[in-house]
């Protein structure tokens, strides 16, 4: 009888897997350039988990005009997995306030088509004056730790330095996931100035190409927000 329990709760759980929802999750789902200058070209990393409990399966990405969107790194999510899709933006001819929109189409039954979104304010050289303005830079925007053992805690330090000509404000840091946690030495930066982003990034029950960001907001009106996009192939201990 115990045997008979115990295959059918194997059974059930074979089942379950089987028909399982995948569940694609976006690190967020809008994103601001703030103020670029005509002719600039522009890029963004977004992050896309799959929150289910099947594989997610990622069929096709399609821009809006004006913009295009390269191929997720991975089509295929296992659960908690993750890919980034790169959207980059021409502002050439292009003037004022554009909002475009990017299109990922995948196999959850829920949001089977779901949509991104990123706005910029376009201005002319000689309408854009960066004198008496802060500005944010980061030593660094990607950063792979390569191959890691599931359970390590990753530590990153890299500088934030404020080019601009007042002070830089650092309003609020955002995680896309509770398994990363980042502090800024300083959020009040003067001219020149610089700060330590420190991030401690837990592998903790994740496995293979995992790809996470950390986003400072600022008051750097061409810059309000910076991304910085964090990938480890996470190997189980």
């Amino acid at each position: 009888m115990k045997k008979i329990v115990l295959l059918f709760l194997a059974l059930s759980s074979m089942v379950f897997a089987q028909f399982g929802d995948s569940k694609i999750i976006p690190n967020e789902k809008e994103f601001d350039f703030g103020d670029i200058l005509e002719g600039e070209q522009v890029s963004h990393n977004f992050i896309i988990i799959n929150g289910g409990t099947n594989t997610l399966k990622i069929d096709r990405v399609k821009a809006s005009c004006g913009c295009t969107a390269a191929a997720p790194t991975k089509n295929e999510l296992k659960p908690n997995d993750s890919t980034s899709i790169k959207v980059k933006f021409n502002s050439t001819g292009r003037r004022g306030k554009q909002k475009k929109y990017v299109y990922v189409f995948s196999n959850d039954p829920k949001t089977p088509q779901l949509r991104l979104s990123f706005t910029a304010n376009i201005v002319a050289n000689k309408d854009f004056n960066n004198s008496g303005r802060p500005s944010i830079k980061l030593s660094e925007y990607n950063h792979n730790f390569g191959k890691v053992k599931e359970g390590e805690i990753l530590d990153l330090s890299i500088s934030v330095t404020n080019n601009g000509d007042s002070d830089l404000h650092i309003k609020k840091i955002k995680s896309s996931c509770g398994c990363t946690a980042a502090l800024m030495s300083e959020k009040n930066l003067k001219p020149n100035e610089s700060g330590k982003l420190k991030i401690e990034f837990d592998t903790k029950n994740l496995s293979g190409q995992i790809a996470r960001t950390v986003t400072l907001y600022s008051n750097d009106p061409k810059h309000p927000t910076r991304v910085l996009t964090l990938i480890a192939n996470i190997e189980k201990g």
